[in-house]
C-alpha cells in the first residue's frame, strides 16, 4: 500500500483548498493496488465506480458508500460522498515519486543536467518559442532544433576535425 499522489487533472488545488479548511486531502487516502481500492482515514473502503475523459485524460473515479453516515465526513467533505481521482497512469507518478524519496538528491542532479539544455533551446527559440502551428510541424520544429542543440554539443566536445571523422566512420 502506499499513499495517493496528486496530479495534474485539477486535484491538486481542491486537495490544497481542503487541506486549508482542515479537511483531509488525497495523500490522506491510501491506494490499495491489489484490489483497486482506496482506504479512507475512517478505513473505510473507496471502490472504483466509473471512468472519465477529462482534459484528454482517462480519470477513474472512486468512493465509499459509507460517506453520508461516517463519523468523519465534517473533516473530509462537503458533499454526500468524498469522490477520489486517479489518473489511469498513476502509478508510473508514485513509482517515481517512491524513486525521488530514496534519493531526494537526484531531483537537484537531473535539474543541473537538463534545465539548461531547455533554457538553451528557449533561447535560441525566442519569445515566440514556434514558428510553426499544429502538433505535427511544431513537432518537426522541436526535433531539428534538438537535433541543432545536439550537433552543437558534439562539435564542442569533439572538435570538428574529430566530429567530420565520425561522420565519415559512421556513413562507411
Amino acid at each position: 500500500m502506499h499513499r495517493g499522489q496528486h496530479h495534474s487533472d485539477g486535484s491538486q488545488a481542491t486537495d490544497l483548498q481542503c487541506q486549508a479548511e482542515g479537511r483531509f486531502n488525497k495523500t490522506d487516502f491510501i491506494y490499495i493496488a491489489k484490489d483497486d481500492q482506496y482506504q479512507c482515514p475512517a478505513g473505510e473502503r473507496a471502490i472504483y465506480r466509473i471512468t472519465t475523459v477529462e482534459h484528454g485524460m482517462t480519470l477513474h473515479k472512486y468512493w465509499a458508500s459509507a460517506c453520508p453516515r461516517c463519523q468523519l465526513k465534517k473533516q473530509c467533505t462537503t458533499s454526500s460522498y468524498r469522490r477520489i481521482t486517479r489518473w489511469e497512469h498513476e502509478a508510473v507518478l508514485e513509482a517515481m515519486q517512491r524513486r525521488l524519496d530514496r534519493k531526494p538528491k537526484s531531483i537537484t542532479l537531473r535539474r543541473r543536467t537538463i534545465e539548461h539544455v531547455f533554457g538553451t533551446l528557449k533561447h535560441w527559440m525566442g519569445s515566440t518559442h514556434f514558428l510553426t502551428r499544429r502538433l505535427e510541424h511544431v513537432s518537426t520544429e522541436m526535433c531539428l532544433h534538438v537535433l541543432a542543440y545536439n550537433f552543437k554539443r558534439l562539435i564542442n566536445l569533439l572538435g570538428m576535425a574529430r566530429t567530420i571523422q565520425a561522420m565519415h566512420l559512421a556513413a562507411a
